[in-house]
């Protein structure tokens, strides 16, 4: 997971988007950021992890947006721990992007990039955190969501800023980015180089001894591996699950309930016109103009965006004010101005240079209160719902704070509590292969884990909907399990190592064999053991691709291995879980050819522009740092790194 994220993150679009404001806000509302919680600037190493410019990068917004970072990756993989977030070099990655973010945004501001605050705006409404039962930006909800995490509205808009600018900065650094023909076409040739050679396989279990263990081999094989026969801790879950049927004596809209709303969003329900459109940015009026022309001369907008290593965005209806407010006016009436199926003039925003393409145009006559009514009434209905749930919300965690009991919160909620059989950290019920927690439970896994017995907690399992009260009944520590309860585990795996061991010595024999000249068959027969047959590979890397895409699972790890080979080599491949042993045989190499006229010449042109994309991003990044300047404080983020840890 984290090599995914890390991925995504040197991307074209992810380089500029990891730094964006969204993704920051998805963090701060993750874990609540770095206003009114400076409980960590204390730490031993001081209170800052990095100087950039005359900006600091305190130790608490360090911990705080790893923690966060771990909880996004969790939402893939719920076994991800802290530790091993660490050991994989998550928390550098997270630096190394603040600091970033903060090198630009103080790199713009030397330039005079900025991001208004009608832009900011629009962002914020775009934000799905804000957005209230109707789908649209909800003033209320904003207003509620950075209250209950403790942050402030100017640490939301900094973020934007920082985020906007980021794009205005780093975007127009790979823009139009190209490679030399001849490079395209070697690369792409490379698809087509033709290998071919075998592979064999020597399974542990064949190799394995007959004879089983002495009483003395197995105690002394237990003892030495006793980690690998660790039981995992197991523990009992209490837990009962409402949502909006536990609420009592909500009280319907009234007809002045509706009146006011009516009166007071009466905007909405006038006349409007809205329009939707496709959009291109570019840096430049000049690379405008050059699109507009190619597309008036019969290429598609989408066309000439991708040949760019651009992409077209796609807008939601949106009237004159809504466009005017998220990029500019001269853009709003430039797009309001265009014919439907019409390419805009173009029109300049702080993004850059729009062309946009009016799709479609749709007219909406004025709604009188009869004809709205019912909507209101059913927003209203909503509201007063949403408000009275989170008062019930915040009595019961209120109650648990005070030290009321489960079954009392249950039965003020109407709800019977249940209880989980001994289940493992990753949910699964111990000792019954395939059965599993229940699914209410799979977001308060890693809490009921982490908690104290008889301490009941609230959560929610989907927002705004479904809410769990849970606690610990019984703990099971993790331990390993005496030799005589899992003697025969015990003796298979002294059996399959044994096995695996010896079935390497006889793999380093036949890799000799192969080195010296004889075929891979012939020195498997010289084994004197029934193996699986010898596979012979014969192919390209354009079919393994296609074998890939239509087994849709990824590449065997030997077959990877061969295409990874030198010619004339044999390589020895551990079989997953110690199973066995691959040899892996490649014979020669026959260059592939493409010709000027095939279209993989320009797929491979147009990889290799965004991959030349990215590092002139990476190189504009470096190159802000150093003229901003970053001065690191190791001993600070070690001192985080060892908190984070758990002090290890």
């Amino acid at each position: 997971m984290l090599e995914a994220l890390r991925k995504m993150l040197r991307s074209k679009i992810g380089a500029a988007l990891a730094i964006a404001v969204l993704v920051l806000i998805a963090l701060a509302f993750a874990s609540g950021d770095v206003a009114s919680t400076g409980g960590f600037g204390g730490i031993a190493g001081g209170d800052r992890v990095a100087t950039v410019g005359n900006e600091r990068v305190d130790t608490s917004a360090l911990n705080q947006a790893a923690s966060s970072a771990l909880e996004r990756v969790r939402q893939n993989d719920p076994r991800m721990t802290m530790k091993v977030f660490l050991n994989s070099g998550g928390l550098d990655q997270v630096l190394a992007d603040m600091i970033d973010r903060t090198a630009i945004a103080a790199f713009g501001k030397q330039n005079g990039i900025v991001a208004g605050d009608r832009l900011v705006d629009s962002e914020i409404t775009q934000i799905a955190a804000f957005k209230g039962p109707d789908g649209k930006f909800s003033e209320d909800v904003f207003r509620q969501a950075i209250r209950q995490q403790g942050i402030s509205e100017k640490l939301v808009r900094d973020d934007l800023v920082k985020g906007l600018v980021s794009k205005q900065v780093l975007l127009p650094a790979s823009f139009g980015s190209v490679v030399p023909r001849e490079l395209a076409k070697r690369y792409a040739a490379l698809l087509r180089d033709r290998r071919s050679g075998a592979m064999a396989v020597l399974p542990a279990a064949l190799f394995a001894p007959e004879e089983p263990p002495s009483d003395a081999e197995l105690s002394a094989y237990y003892k030495a591996n006793q980690g690998n026969f660790i039981r995992p801790e197991r523990r009992i879950i209490r837990y009962a699950s409402f949502g909006e049927e536990a609420l009592k004596d909500v009280p319907a809209p009234t007809e002045a309930e509706i009146a006011f709303r009516y009166k007071e969003d009466q905007a909405q329900y006038a006349a409007r016109e809205t329009r939707r459109l496709t959009q291109l940015i570019v840096p430049t009026e000049a690379a405008a103009k050059a699109v507009i022309a190619e597309v008036n001369g019969g290429t598609s907008l989408e066309t000439a965006a991708k040949e760019k290593g651009l992409a077209t965005a796609k807008l939601d209806p949106l009237g004159r004010d809504e466009l005017t407010k998220q990029f500019s006016a001269a853009v709003a009436d430039a797009a309001f101005a265009a014919g439907e199926g019409k390419l805009a003039a173009p029109a300049r925003s702080g993004l850059g240079w729009h062309i946009i393409r009016v799709d479609a145009v749709n007219s909406r006559p004025a709604r009188t209160l009869d004809q709205v009514s019912g909507d209101i009434a059913e927003r209203i209905a909503s509201e007063k719902k949403r408000v009275a749930l989170n008062e019930l919300l915040s009595r019961i965690e209120d109650q648990f704070d005070e030290g009321g009991s489960l079954a009392e919160a249950a039965k003020e909620l109407g709800v019977t509590p249940e209880q989980t059989q001994p289940i493992t950290a990753d949910g699964q019920v111990y000792q019954k292969a395939g059965e599993r927690a229940p699914d209410v439970l799979t977001k308060v896994l890693e809490t009921a884990f982490a908690m104290d017995q008889e301490n009941p907690q609230l959560a929610e399992v989907e927002p705004g909907k479904t809410f769990v009260i849970f606690d610990v009944t019984d703990i099971e520590p993790s331990a390993a399990a005496p030799l005589k309860d899992i003697r025969d585990d015990v003796t298979a795996a002294y059996t399959m190592d044994k096995g695996f061991a010896a079935a390497r010595k006889a793999a380093e024999k036949v890799q000799a064999e192969v080195r010296k000249g004889s075929e891979l068959g012939k020195a498997m027969a010289s084994l004197g053991k029934r193996l699986p047959p010898v596979q012979n590979i014969n192919m390209t890397r354009e079919e393994m691709a296609r074998m890939q895409m239509q087994a849709q699972r990824q590449v065997p790890p030997p077959l990877a291995l061969f295409f990874s080979m030198a010619e004339g080599t044999v390589k020895l491949l551990a079989a997953p879980q110690d199973t066995g042993w691959f040899v892996v045989y490649l014979k020669d190499i026959v260059p592939g050819e493409v010709k000027d006229d095939e279209q993989i010449l320009a797929t491979a042109a147009r990889e290799l522009g965004g991959v030349v994309g990215n590092e002139y991003i990476d190189s504009m990044r470096r190159a802000i740092r150093a003229e901003v300047g970053v001065k690191r404080n190791e001993s600070a983020i070690k001192a985080v790194k060892t908190q984070l840890g758990g002090g290890s």
